[in-house]
């Protein structure tokens, strides 16, 4: 029995990597605080990708390495794109503001606490079952 086929644990772990690919972004942005006429960018709404995802229909993710298990359920296609909401642009056209990129790295270390804390949450429901019913 594999439980990433179950839909709440591919939502999560879409979750998970939506916000590792997020943080890569935001922490991007705080490394280029400086740099003359750089952009803050920012990922689409996990809602947006979700949304994508389920009108696209199932997708199965590419195997890389011949040593890859085939996989099941939806592609993470997450798009990276410019923020909208940024903050006036300095002298050298940077639109970084470090306050905002670390408001929005808290948010996004919130919901991946909250997608750890479901998977667990769900995990610990799963054994408790398998326990109560293997054991008569």
């Amino acid at each position: 029995m594999d439980i990433s086929q179950y839909g709440l644990m591919q939502t999560i772990a879409r979750r998970l990597d939506w916000a590792g690919e997020r943080q890569s972004v935001l922490a991007q942005n705080i490394a280029n605080a400086d740099t003359p006429a750089y952009r803050a960018m920012d990922v689409e709404a996990f809602a947006t990708v979700m949304a994508r995802a389920a009108s696209s229909g199932p997708l199965v993710p590419a195997s890389t390495h011949a040593g890859h298990l085939a996989g099941r359920g939806a592609d993470m296609d997450t798009r990276i794109q410019a923020m909208m909401d940024t903050p006036e642009i300095s002298p050298s056209g940077n639109n970084v503001s470090l306050e905002q990129q670390l408001m929005e790295l808290t948010d996004t270390a919130a919901q991946h606490r909250l997608a750890l804390d479901l998977f667990r949450r769900h995990t610990a429901m799963m054994r408790i079952a398998i326990g109560r019913g293997g054991g008569g």
